[in-house]
């Protein structure tokens, strides 16, 4: 899930694009050929300038809470009819930025449908959370130490409100601004090879 924004050039947009899908198809530890593994690139519908994103923001940059409710459904709705498609495989969601928030509000609303999550420099998408049970889900939140475009403690307030309700979450700050790195890439390989995630061919990014 790649929620591009106008701070994005075409060309950081194309090296986010390869990173996302080369981590989404990596095999994991319990999966290790995945035969029929496949993986999916999700763009969001609200056209800006420079790229899309799933949702709005206020002029403040402050998150629509309210646009990015009435959007979720949509999502969720392809994803299920992706799941169903797969053989009931749920999907893990990597997701950068915009895309991150939108795949931890997905996570938040509804709790069956992905199996785990890798998230980017993601920061909470509600300012109340919903009361959810993740019951062990795995997660990945990975924040940048020097991130411009985050407020000190985004990522670890979104790991924390996650974990609040029963995932399972591992949070790492890396040296690095808001633009993805190659620790960033190992870091999530990694995790995807260690994790309880048993058969994620489906994987959103």
């Amino acid at each position: 899930m790649n929620g591009s924004t106008s701070s994005h050039s075409a060309s950081e947009s194309t090296l986010i694009r390869d990173m996302l899908s080369r981590i989404a198809g990596h095999p994991t530890r319990h999966w290790e050929t995945r035969p029929s593994g496949a993986h999916l690139g999700v763009r969001g519908t609200v056209r800006l300038p420079d790229g899309h994103a799933f949702f709005r923001r206020h002029p403040d940059r402050r998150i629509d809470e309210d646009d990015l409710r009435a959007r979720i459904p949509g999502l969720e709705a392809f994803i299920r009819v992706m799941h169903d498609d797969l053989g009931g495989v749920r999907p893990v969601a990597v997701g950068f930025s915009n895309g991150a928030i939108t795949a931890a509000a997905l996570l938040m609303l509804h709790a069956d449908l992905l199996s785990g999550a890798v998230l980017f420099r993601p920061l909470s998408p509600f300012v109340t959370p919903p009361l959810s049970n993740l019951d062990g889900l795995p997660v990945l939140v990975l924040d940048g130490a020097h991130d411009e475009r985050r407020s000190p403690g985004d990522g670890f307030r979104c790991a924390q409100g996650l974990a609040a309700m029963g995932a399972d979450v591992t949070h790492h700050v890396v040296p690095a601004t808001h633009a993805l790195t190659d620790r960033d890439e190992r870091l999530a390989i990694a995790w995807l090879r260690r994790t309880s995630i048993t058969r994620p061919e489906a994987v959103s990014q």
